[in-house]
């Protein structure tokens, strides 16, 4: 063999080599990430026609895969898609699976989950076509258009648990948006639609019941009034220090009550007393007492803190380190760096509801295969005990009388005893803070613990605001629940 040859032989096999070796790459290792890639459109089309899963609400479907006559072979559809977008989120051609169940469950929807490798197999010696499991969440229907209906054009959050289990009865979150936009076949329509939802400074595609932290406010008076009690040194009828201006340590700035008006004429008020008009100097001076270890430790307990999954990740909440005097004293009346979900803030009523006894928070009641059957059920957890159940009644009691003549008297319900907790959180410079309302019914046995923001609507003049804003809507939604 002359030279030219054995050289246009050797470079022919290098040529082949080189093909195997890179076809071996691509197919043995680089499949899955190609396979993943946004841009490829034979997965996209595969994979956006497969028979995805629906999600349902009282076997009602709220995202169901209908047939069509393109290429695309199936589309998305949400019945009642604003009402549910904060439960749902969205399933695009273009965008794939974002926010809600549709992100967070996607492994199942679309039938690809390890947890369904045995459904798979019976299907295909079945002969069936692979699908993807159902979704059936806790929502309660009613309590759901409640929280949506009361947040209206508000920006805001609303959320309702099951105290007993951690089952989420409702969640809304406003403004909202329609998912169908994005699952539209339309792409040039998508493309705007999704344009100008990112550009809305509201964020309508934002998940402000588990997305967003908040300063609580005078709701997280119910963890400085537990850690108190918690010690055994208080009850709910010992007298707090409640000045008209507390002088705080440390500097010259002074903590006053909302509208710089006294607490009671004599600077002194019992804790129950001090909950109920919602003094802010009594729990401030309280808070100092107590120390920054005891709060925080106590915050801790009612999963402040926590890395929570419901199965969307939460947003964690938080209670600050290292705080000196004045910080110590804003932050036992929910302020300064204080920051909490509203999902975190009906933990907390939840808990007290429960007789102490904080539960794991879910969205999802059980997997369903295409017939139905049932794959996976969720078990309630138990995340923590938070107080005891002496501690508990004593903070249900404070509650109530919240409710009864105080500041939450705007969530009262006729023939209900309702436990609840106000609170007007101070953001900035903004002389409207955010309205909150927290608390469970019926106080004597909790089927429903609500938590309830309004961005921007609380008085910060008022001790009422909090009340008058978001208590209607949190009892609108705990009627809707115990009604249904």
């Amino acid at each position: 063999m002359n030279a030219p040859i054995r050289k246009l032989g050797m470079l022919i096999a290098f040529l082949f080599t080189t093909l195997l070796v890179s076809t071996t790459i691509i197919q043995g290792f680089q499949a899955k990430s190609i396979n993943a890639r946004p841009d490829n459109r034979r997965t996209l089309l595969s994979t956006y026609s497969a028979d995805r899963g629906a999600i349902l609400v009282n076997s009602t479907p709220i995202a169901v895969s209908e047939e069509t006559d393109n290429q695309y072979q199936r589309i998305r559809r949400y019945p009642e898609g604003p009402t549910y977008a904060a439960v749902t989120g969205y399933f695009s051609f273009l965008f794939g699976a974002g926010g809600g169940l549709e992100r967070a469950e996607n492994p199942l929807l679309n039938g690809r989950s390890d947890r369904l490798f045995y459904r798979r197999l019976s299907d295909v010696f079945a002969g069936q076509r692979p699908s993807g499991a159902n979704i059936e969440t806790t929502i309660v229907p009613a309590a759901q258009r409640a929280a949506v209906q009361g947040l209206g054009t508000n920006r805001g959050a609303a959320i309702a648990l099951d105290p007993r289990t951690g089952a989420i009865l409702a969640m809304a979150t406003s403004p909202t948006y329609d998912p169908n936009v994005l699952a539209s076949h339309d792409m040039a329509a998508v493309e705007e639609a999704w344009k100008q939802l990112n550009a809305d400074t509201s964020k309508p595609m934002l998940n402000r019941a588990l997305a967003e932290t908040y300063p609580p406010g005078s709701t997280f008076k119910l963890v400085t009034a537990a850690a108190a009690l918690s010690t055994g040194d208080y009850d709910m009828e010992s007298e707090l220090d409640a000045p008209r201006v507390l002088d705080l340590p440390q500097t010259s700035v002074d903590l006053p009550n909302f509208g710089g008006r006294e607490c009671d004429p004599s600077g002194k008020q019992t804790m129950i007393e001090a909950l109920r008009i919602s003094c802010n100097t009594a729990f401030a001076s309280l808070g100092l007492d107590l120390g920054e270890d005891v709060l925080r430790n106590q915050a801790a307990r009612f999963g402040i803190g926590d890395a929570l999954r419901v199965p969307m990740t939460v947003a964690r909440s938080s209670f600050p380190d290292e705080l000196d005097p004045p910080s110590l004293a804003q932050s036992a009346i929910g302020q300064r760096d204080v920051r909490m979900t509203p999902l975190q803030v009906a933990m907390v009523s939840a808990a007290i509801a429960n007789r102490g006894i904080v539960m794991q928070p879910f969205l999802v009641r059980t997997v369903l295969g295409n017939d139905l059957s049932v794959i996976e059920e969720t078990q309630p957890q138990q995340l923590s005990e938070a107080v005891t159940p002496d501690v508990a009644s004593q903070l249900s009691l404070m509650m109530q009388r919240v409710v009864e003549s105080g500041t939450g008297q705007p969530a009262q319900i006729p023939g209900v005893a309702v436990a609840g907790k106000t609170g007007t959180a101070e953001v900035g410079g903004d002389a409207r803070g955010h309205a909150w309302f927290t608390g469970f019914a019926p106080a004597g046995d909790p089927q429903v613990a609500v938590a309830v923001i309004i961005e921007n609507q609380g008085d910060n003049q008022s001790v009422s605001g909090g009340g008058r804003v978001a208590g209607p809507i949190a009892k609108a939604i705990m009627e809707a629940v115990l009604g249904s």
